[in-house]
């Protein structure tokens, strides 16, 4: 009798095992594969291996791809420039007698506030509008000074400058100061208006700098800005630099030691790069052989045998068993918004049969 029954409870256990699928973290990589074999396949498989690397790298990006377009940084002449809307204050001393301009109590006039009108003059008491636009205060100051001669030849000019919206630059983001900052001269690059806005806040992830300019638009990672000094773009009056954080991100699912949205954390990110972000596959379930990268690509990418993949759906399988799959890891680069799955191992539902297949024995034997 109790045989019997021993031998029904095994029996019921193995018709519940057929009848259903086993609990588990991440499917197999045979099941994702499958739809490849079909009769009319809607994905393709492609492993990565070193041989197949070049023509992968050769098909089309996908993804909201880091576009890096950047002005060089040259040397410019120290000194600022006249603008319009800028602000001159003159200060005339003059110690000849009986003077037009000053009085024996006092040898000098000072002239404040004189803004340059939108046609690049000012007005200038005695000597009328002076055309300053385009020139060093230093050039402003002989001019007004030579025009003065002519009433006051003993007369000498101080000019001193004060940045209008011509003549300051924007630091809108990402920075510890944010703010609206002069221009010192002509020679002020891009990481020195950074520094004087206190730094990139060490709470960017991954910064990104921009630089808005006349309508156009430029784009470098802020690593090679500070690595690379001729990236060191000079700044104009007018332009708008914001400093963010990188947006790209891929999604890791399955046997990993996390499941969620990565993003970036540098400027390309290779499938180990990838693994090692994500904590590394899950030892006792994920499927070393099994790691695979999903990507999709628009239909005009679509060129199978020539310069693109088959279908628009494509799997990348990576074996880590093998030197050839771990150096082609190391070198096939993820895109934005691709999914890295860790695939389960057949031998973890093997376990899980066991394990059920003991505790029914275990049942039995207690009957």
């Amino acid at each position: 009798m109790r045989n019997a029954l021993r031998m029904g409870l095994l029996a019921v256990c193995a018709i519940a095992l057929s009848a259903c699928n086993l609990p588990r973290g991440a499917a197999m990589q045979s099941e994702i594969a499958r739809e490849a074999t079909a009769e009319q396949p809607t994905i393709s498989v492609v492993p990565v291996t070193r041989a197949a690397l070049p023509e992968i790298a050769a098909w089309p990006e996908t993804g909201k791809q880091l576009r890096h377009r950047w002005i060089d940084g040259v040397r410019g002449p120290s000194s600022p420039t006249i603008s319009a809307g800028d602000t001159l204050d003159i200060v005339v001393w003059d110690s000849q007698e009986n003077s037009l301009l000053t009085n024996e109590a006092e040898r000098a006039v000072q002239i404040k506030g004189l803004r340059v009108s939108p046609s690049g003059t000012i007005f200038v008491p005695y000597i009328d509008e002076v055309y300053v636009r385009g020139q060093t205060p230093e050039q402003a100051r002989a001019e007004i000074q030579n025009r003065l001669t002519q009433i006051a030849p003993s007369a000498q000019v101080t000019v001193s400058l004060s940045a209008g919206d011509e003549n300051t630059v924007d630091l809108v983001s990402g920075v510890m100061r944010p703010g609206r900052y002069p221009l010192p001269g002509r020679n002020y690059g891009i990481l020195s208006l950074i520094a004087e806005g206190g730094g990139i806040s060490p709470s960017v992830r991954n910064p990104v700098v921009r630089l808005q300019r006349g309508g156009q638009g430029y784009t470098i990672p802020a690593r090679r800005l500070l690595s690379e000094p001729g990236h060191n773009a000079l700044l104009r009056g007018g332009d708008r630099v914001i400093v963010e954080q990188d947006e790209r991100y891929f999604l890791a699912l399955g046997a990993t030691g996390k499941e969620e949205l990565v993003y970036f954390e540098k400027d390309e990110i290779s499938a180990l790069d990838a693994l090692s972000i994500i904590g590394g596959l899950t030892d006792a379930r994920a499927n070393p052989k099994g790691v695979l990268v999903l990507r999709e690509y628009p239909a005009s990418a679509v060129r199978a045998g020539d310069g693109g993949p088959e279908l628009p759906q494509v799997v990348f399988t990576i074996d880590l068993t093998s030197a050839d799959g771990l150096f082609a890891a190391r070198r096939f680069m993820i895109n934005p918004e691709d999914v890295v799955l860790a695939t389960e191992s057949p031998v973890t539902s093997a376990n899980v049969v066991f394990n059920l297949i003991g505790a029914t024995l275990g049942i039995a034997n207690r009957i």
